[in-house]
């Protein structure tokens, strides 16, 4: 839990107008790889606004310099999901529950944060 809330943070860091969503993906994969866990491929963070899971999707990967350029104004959930074992998940009947499929452990922290012209603002902080 640790690692996935830090994670979280090191994404919020490079959430900065200028910046691209890569940016924020390479940032919170270098630091789970770091610490010897992996992240989830499949499901990410995402756009806020009037929809549910509007674009741009924010992968937990990524490659820096790539994807849409972060502007002030953007309103953004990061939402980093760390295994311990494979990055890899399933789906439950229910359609809503993910499970990982090796049954090891995962953790997931979220925060929407808006992209300003300085640091981004959490708007989910207490």
């Amino acid at each position: 839990m640790d690692v996935t809330e830090k994670a979280l943070n090191v994404g919020i860091s490079v959430a900065q107008a200028g910046n691209t969503v890569g940016d924020i993906g390479y940032a919170i994969e270098k630091y789970v790889k770091k610490n010897n866990f992996v992240v989830v491929e499949e499901l990410g963070g995402h756009g806020v606004g009037y929809h549910q899971h509007e674009d741009p999707h924010i992968a937990n990967y990524g490659t820096r310099g790539e994807g849409k350029k972060l502007v002030p104004g953007m309103v953004l959930a990061l939402e980093p999901i760390v295994n311990e074992g494979t990055r890899f998940i399933k789906l439950l009947s229910d359609e809503y529950t993910f499970v990982t499929k090796d049954h090891k452990r995962s953790a997931h922290f979220e925060h929407t944060i808006l992209i300003t012209e300085g640091q981004p603002e959490i708007l989910t902080k207490i």
